[in-house]
């Protein structure tokens, strides 16, 4: 949704070398000048540094690193997800707002962004650790028509999406960990929890809710996690930019979703099979009251793992905690 303020960055962007004179501005949003100094304002007021010089205009010396929608959208370029961006200071999750969003019929590619929140979901009714204004806290709602038991496939999708964008943003390698962990050196730094309304064999949509570790400083992280845990910053031991970030994270989705919708899910599983160090190798698993003891195989068709337990029989497992088991020798 393109709105004045978006239209203004998107031309500051456009014309980077030179002033923007206020007529111009006018000309091309078709309002007041008054109007225009209101929105130059208002930019200001979110952290836009803006010069404005008598004679020659408006010129954008810099940006805030901040998850607003304008700053996200603008120049975003991505065919369905980022349609709606939402940016909340506090919540409660943001998977929790896209649901309610969605169950009063928000356009698919709706995304619900958080500085903070106050109940981070985690897989399996855990909780995701959400301090402000280091991490990224977003969810997407997708609309895919697909039957309703391909709907684990877009788990997959997100984790490759987070992990092309980590690539992107550094000298990264990130792993993948059947069914929904992204690690960095054997640690967890991005976590995936979908949602789904569906009744039948109709999914009404699915929400797909990203938590990624980009600026949590080592000691922000609580000494009883479950499993270790690692941000961005402290692999790097420099900050990246949340915004670019965010922008890159959407992008991803939004090229893998429209690959997805167009040949299916093979493609997804290469490409998640590529980054997973688990396939080949012997695992435990846990699930509740059962544990398992075998070799990954692989995934089936709708991303359950394929263990082979020493007997030979192949087990299907659908959810559980996964730990690689050191080789016999």
């Amino acid at each position: 949704m393109t709105t004045s303020r978006n239209r203004i960055l998107e031309l500051f962007q456009q014309q980077s070398d030179r002033y923007l004179s206020g007529e111009e501005i006018c000309r091309d949003l078709g309002i007041s000048r008054s109007a225009v100094w209101k929105q130059i304002r208002q930019l200001r007021q979110l952290g836009y540094e803006i010069e404005a010089v008598p004679s020659k205009g408006y010129a954008l010396r810099s940006t805030p690193d901040a998850l607003i929608p304008a700053a996200i959208s603008t120049g975003l370029e991505t065919d369905i997800v980022g349609r709606d961006i939402i940016c909340l200071g506090r919540t409660d999750s943001t998977n929790t707002q896209a649901r309610m969003l969605a169950e009063q019929g928000a356009v698919e590619g709706t995304v619900v962004i958080a500085d903070q929140q106050s109940s981070g979901k985690g897989r399996m009714g855990r909780f995701w650790i959400s301090p402000p204004a280091v991490n990224l806290y977003l969810s997407v709602v997708l609309k895919p028509v697909v039957p309703l038991r391909y709907a684990t496939q877009l788990t997959f999708l997100t984790a490759v999406a987070v992990a092309e964008a980590i690539e992107e943003s550094g000298d990264f390698s990130p792993q993948l960990k059947w069914p929904n962990d992204v690690l960095l050196g054997g640690k967890k730094v991005a976590g995936l929890l979908n949602e789904l309304n569906a009744e039948t064999e109709q999914i009404h949509f699915l929400v797909l809710g990203i938590g990624v570790n980009l600026n949590m400083p080592a000691e922000q992280f609580p000494a009883d996690l479950r499993s270790p845990a690692t941000s961005l910053l402290v692999e790097r031991g420099e900050p990246v930019s949340r915004l670019s970030f965010t922008r890159t994270l959407l992008r991803r989705i939004d090229r893998l979703y429209a690959l997805y919708m167009e040949k299916g899910f093979s493609p997804i599983l290469s490409a998640w099979e590529k980054r997973c160090h688990m396939v080949g190798r012997r695992v435990e698993v846990d699930y509740q009251d059962y544990r398992l003891t075998g070799r990954v195989s692989g995934l089936d068709e709708v991303g359950a793992l394929l263990l082979e337990l020493p007997g030979g029989k192949t087990e299907r497992v659908l959810a559980g905690d996964v730990r690689l088991l050191a080789e016999e020798e």
